[in-house]
């Protein structure tokens, strides 16, 4: 991770330089007006849980490509403005994407393999998109946590985004090293919620049962908990509150609710 982090300074320095040579001629660099680094990028895993399944929000790319249109699926993401932070451009996406902030975020891992932009395919795309000369990306991915009963609102008429469940995400061929990063993430999560338990509360809604924690922590780490155990454990975590509500509208007997305190 060091050495790509080493590669994304010197990537920024080399672009930083390039813009200030090319400024003038706006050949490169330039897309719509806005300055580009087209050496960097951002990509997010945007977890969610609908109370029974992990889902991933992913974004429908459609490709022109010899007269025909091809189509997948790829993480959100993008190359980032000259002038802007990491974290900024990841909170841009989001954004822009949902429309929602104050969303967790965190910047878990960098992907510099100089492979990751060898199928003319991605290159074309990106190409199209950003009507920039695309060489060698290094990306910068975050995790973010996003209760799935949010209200999204979409913000661009160009974009299409569905939350699609994890297991149906392995089977996909996703754009770039996306899969990679996705199970990079993945274990990300899986070991930050092993040290800071109250992470899983960004992912349950405001007020859930212990069964959709069960459910929720035994699918994030592929176990399966003993009921009577993880119920006896978690009920003793100080951070949930148990409340004076049941379930409603299910078809079986109604659970009583809990709230997560900060």
């Amino acid at each position: 991770m060091l050495c790509n982090l080493i590669i994304v300074v010197f990537l920024l320095r080399k672009s930083i330089l390039l813009q200030t040579k090319n400024l003038n001629s706006k050949k490169s660099f330039m897309s719509n007006d806005t300055i580009y680094n087209p050496h960097v990028s951002v990509d997010c895993v945007i977890f969610g849980f609908d109370g029974e399944k992990l889902k991933l929000l992913l974004i429908e790319r459609i490709i022109s490509e010899q007269n025909e249109l091809y189509n997948d699926k790829k993480l959100p993401g993008s190359i980032i403005l000259a002038d802007e932070d990491l974290d900024d451009a990841a909170n841009r996406v989001l954004n822009e994407l949902t429309g929602l902030k104050n969303i967790y975020l965190s910047q878990f891992h960098s992907f510099g393999n100089p492979r990751r932009t060898e199928n003319p395919r991605d290159v074309l795309w990106l190409e199209k998109t950003t009507q920039l000369k695309i060489g060698r990306i290094v990306t910068v991915a975050y995790v973010a946590m996003i209760k799935i009963d949010r209200k999204i609102q979409f913000k661009s008429d160009q974009t299409s985004a569905n939350w699609y469940d994890l297991n149906e995400v392995r089977n996909m061929n996703l754009a770039f090293d996306h899969t990679d990063i996705i199970n990079k993430g993945l274990e990300h999560i899986r070991h930050k919620s092993e040290i800071e338990p109250n992470l899983l509360f960004e992912l349950l809604p405001r007020k859930f049962t212990i069964t959709q924690l069960q459910t929720l922590y035994d699918t994030l780490h592929q176990t399966k908990s003993d009921v009577r155990n993880f119920r006896k454990k978690v009920v003793q975590w100080p951070y949930i509150v148990a409340l004076d509500e049941l379930e409603e509208g299910v078809p079986h007997r109604a659970a009583r609710l809990y709230k997560y305190k900060k």
